[in-house]
This record gives C-alpha cells, sequence and structure tokens, in this order.
C-alpha cells in the first residue's frame, strides 16, 4: 500500500467516527469518564470535531505529518475511554467486544505514526 494511500484511509477512518459522534452520539457519550467537568454530549462533540479536525489535517499532504501525530495522540488519549466501555459493559457479548477491542488501539497508534514518517 502507498504511503499516500495509507494516509487517506486513516483520514477516511477519522473522519467517520469524527461523523458518528454527531449523527449517534449516544455510544459516545458512555464514553465520557463522570470525573470530567461538564456533560458528556459537550465532550462527545467535542472529541468528534477533534477527529474531524484530524481528518482534514491528515488528508492534506501539506498538514499530514502534524496531523497524524495528533492521530496518534488522539487514539492514546481514547483509550481510557475504551477501557472505560469494557469496564461498564453489562452483556457477556458487550464485555467480549469491548475487551477484544482494547489491543486494536495500539496498531491504530503505530499506523499514524507511521504516516507521521517523513521517511516512508
Amino acid at each position: 500500500m502507498t504511503e499516500s494511500r495509507r494516509a487517506i484511509l486513516l483520514a477516511v477512518l477519522l473522519g467517520g467516527m469524527g461523523t458518528l459522534h454527531f449523527l449517534v452520539p449516544k455510544p459516545f457519550d458512555r464514553l465520557i469518564p463522570r470525573q470530567l467537568p461538564g456533560n458528556a454530549r459537550t465532550w462527545t462533540y467535542a472529541s468528534g470535531a477533534g477527529e474531524l479536525g484530524t481528518a482534514l489535517l491528515v488528508a492534506v499532504p501539506r498538514t499530514r505529518r502534524f496531523g497524524a501525530l495528533l492521530a496518534a495522540l488522539l487514539f492514546v488519549a481514547v483509550f481510557p475511554g475504551n477501557v472505560k466501555m469494557a469496564l461498564d459493559a453489562k452483556t457477556t457479548p458487550s464485555k467480549v467486544a469491548a475487551y477484544a477491542r482494547l489491543p486494536f488501539q495500539w496498531p491504530l497508534v503505530k499506523w499514524a505514526l507511521r504516516v507521521s514518517d517523513r521517511r516512508n
């Protein structure tokens, strides 16, 4: 896969997830730790806007390196929310799915870092 294609796919992933934060916010609201100030929906919309902005930065070659670094940080930052989702899961299938999802966060970080690497 070419580096440009890898970057565009990352931008599409980020853009799709960011869009879902606005179209279907309720599942994302449940990921927001209660300790954060304000209401969960505000954090859901803010994180969705962050994903959309990061997607745009990754999609544009001139800002791709910076955007990909932000994407890597974003993937690390949302990990606690994914852990919270796993801990809060009520049914066995949702617990299995949530815990199975956790290890996939690290390949996303690696993918973003690879896109940010100018040597590739």
